[in-house]
């Protein structure tokens, strides 16, 4: 009999996460048949059936449950001894998975791996682009080692460096670059624009605006800054953007962008990582060449 193997652990992890064969599969860059081989493998090993398939989704059995949550420790332990191999290095190499949000990713990820890769040549970035809560939930889990975010984050078992500050600027149809900005008790009367939920730039717009919860939802929203932009430009309405966007996008559509009235809405980006990893000590290096390099622009 064929003995576990980590590849039969890593594809249960991801199949007991995404419950779902497909999106498994994806996630593990192989096909769905020889996913469905490998989980079916290791039920055959095991002598107990893992998973209770259906027609679009899985569901685990009680052994399932158990198992994945013991597969998950033991693949946490193998990241960390990873880690910790990576962390015995000098200068920082190898792998570093990075995730970023979509406020920042676009806009901010090229300078920052040209900064990265000027300071730690032998680094061998792999970004990663999602939410802010899904990056969350994957370093957690380990998948993730460090992840540029918008602080604070208030997780526990995470630590935070901030890394720089940028204002929101207000993007108005090109026709209103003569009128004066408006002024914040004004702006919940507008016609606003905003990113769709999960997005953590959605909530920082909806907290400076005022708006009333109830009334959020029936905002009209899109699905990126250059959605919400492009928007703009078709006279839908107006939109906040962060100022690393503004180069990009004012060049998209037919706009105006002004600052509001001080004090503006604001954010901070920074990095985050598990409070105890082995990388630690080198996280705060890449911490520190960003800080260094500054905000797009700035």
């Amino acid at each position: 009999m064929n003995p576990i193997s980590m590849k039969h652990l890593r594809y249960f992890e991801a199949l007991a996460r995404l419950q779902h064969f497909g999106r498994a599969a994806e996630a593990c860059a192989i096909s769905q048949p020889a996913l469905s081989l490998q989980i079916k493998e290791l039920e055959e090993i095991l002598g107990s059936p893992l998973v209770e398939r259906g027609s679009k989704q899985i569901h685990l059995t009680g052994f399932g449950e158990i198992f994945a949550a013991r597969a998950h420790d033991i693949l946490r332990a193998v990241d960390d001894l990873e880690d910790l191999a990576r962390a015995s290095r000098r200068p920082l190499s190898g792998r570093l998975r990075l995730g970023v949000i979509p406020t920042v990713a676009p806009y901010y990820l090229p300078a920052a791996i040209k900064t990265l890769t000027l300071h730690f040549p032998h680094l061998d970035l792999h970004p990663r682009e999602a939410v802010t809560q899904t990056l969350i939930a994957e370093l957690a889990a380990g998948r993730l080692d460090t992840a540029l975010v918008a602080l604070p984050v208030s997780e526990p078992g995470l630590f935070e460096t901030p890394l720089f500050d940028e204002d929101f600027l207000l993007v108005r149809p090109a026709a209103d670059a003569a009128l004066p900005p408006p002024g914040l008790d004004t702006l919940p009367d507008l016609r606003l624009l905003l990113l769709e939920e999960g997005h953590c730039f959605r909530d920082q717009a909806i907290s400076f605006c005022r708006i009333p919860a109830a009334r959020s939802k029936d905002l009209m929203e899109g699905s990126s800054l250059g959605t919400l932009v492009q928007m703009v430009g078709a006279g839908i309405g107006v939109t906040l953007i962060p100022e690393m966007a503004v180069p990009v996008e004012s060049r998209a559509a037919p706009v105006s962008i002004v600052a509001l009235p001080a004090p503006p809405p604001s954010r901070t980006i920074g990095l985050v990582w598990r409070k105890t990893p082995p990388l630690a000590r080198h996280l705060n290096a890449i911490a520190e060449a960003l800080r260094t390099a500054g905000r797009p622009g700035g």
